[in-house]
């Protein structure tokens, strides 16, 4: 019968342990089409094959024409406790700023702001606490959208830590770090990227997962 493909890695879970539904165990193998990956279960987790260790992408999904927003789900499971989220491509009718949510999550978002300006090397900082997104996660503007991003526990009922870095391009611009964490403990499967103000067109959004062992 060969091995099962599944759709995502959320498809995949749910196949397994309900009602008629074969119990998983050590050596099941899957298919994902969403990362074109092979993967077996070790009696713990799941990992891929000929995947070492590491960074593994788990999601990609294209920004449409002129959005505000874009919601990505299936991106987080019980597969791995922290990601990595970047996007490439892509380009803003104006320059802005990018922000991320979790879920339907619409407060509890505490984070603080540290910036270096490329023309006098001054700082500037800043904070925010029970928002309802993080701001300062990215930048955008005609020529491209910066966005790198680190999340820890976000799939775990527990807070979720954020670490964003970004840089304007432009000659004035300025090189921020962003951190923080969400108070709730929620196990999220999906996030929002939206646009302080303007819209975005193309690019690309990366999801990978660090492998737990």
């Amino acid at each position: 019968s060969g091995i099962p493909v599944f759709a995502t890695t959320v498809t995949r879970d749910a196949a397994f342990g309900g009602a008629g539904e074969k119990t998983l165990a050590e050596g099941q193998f899957a298919y994902i089409e969403a990362t074109n990956t092979t993967q077996y279960y070790d009696g713990a987790a799941w990992q891929s094959v000929g995947v070492s260790p590491g960074l593994v992408l788990v999601k990609t999904q294209t920004i449409g024409t002129t959005v505000a927003s874009v919601t990505v789900s299936d991106a987080f499971s019980s597969t791995y406790d922290s990601y990595k989220i970047v996007i490439s491509g892509g380009s803003g009718s104006t320059a802005a700023r990018l922000n991320i949510a979790l879920g339907a999550t619409t407060t509890g978002y505490y984070f603080g702001v540290v910036g270096y300006n490329f023309a006098n090397s001054l700082a500037g900082t800043g904070f925010a606490n029970t928002t309802a997104f993080f701001d300062y996660a990215g930048y955008f503007n005609t020529d491209g959208l910066s966005f790198n991003t680190e999340l820890i526990n976000p799939n775990l009922a527990k807070n979720t830590f954020i670490n964003c870095q970004y840089n304007e391009n432009k000659t004035n611009g300025t090189s921020f770090n962003t951190s923080g964490y969400l108070a709730t403990t929620t196990a999220y499967t999906a996030f929002t990227i939206g646009a302080s103000s303007g819209t975005l067109t193309g690019g690309t959004i990366r999801v990978y997962g660090y492998a737990n062992s």
